[in-house]
């Protein structure tokens, strides 16, 4: 497939990426048809960002088409119209439980890196 990904500050690309797999039984692959850009898209372009790596793909906020679940995915099924919003949540800690989804504590894979960082998680 076809991704903008990320080569360093100033440095997007539209490059030929591996199609994506379920990694999780909750996943769902969806078939981007819109996009938007925000801040972070911004924060990325400009090299404000620790953590990321030449190659990795841009973009977070999207609509599209589910093409593929996971087994354990009971609220989307193929064909379902689906807009992915900025905040990504785990729907499961307590953060999420209390409604507070801006400030998951699973959704940041570089939660290491801001801790060093800024002294505390960013979200």
């Amino acid at each position: 497939m076809r991704a903008l990904t990320w080569h360093g500050k100033k440095d997007i690309r539209c490059d030929t990426v591996p199609d994506p797999i379920i990694e999780h039984p909750r996943d769902a692959i969806v078939k981007v048809s819109s996009c938007a850009i925000c801040g972070s898209d911004l924060h990325l372009f400009d090299g404000f960002m620790p953590g990321m790596k030449s190659g990795d793909i841009m973009g977070h906020e999207f609509m599209g088409e589910v093409v593929e679940v996971g087994k354990e995915n009971a609220a989307l099924k193929v064909g379902d119209r689906v807009v992915v919003p900025f905040t990504i949540i785990c729907g499961e800690c307590d953060q999420c439980k209390r409604g507070n989804f801006s400030v998951c504590e699973r959704s940041n894979r570089n939660r290491g890196a801001a801790d060093n960082l800024f002294g505390h998680t960013t979200a």
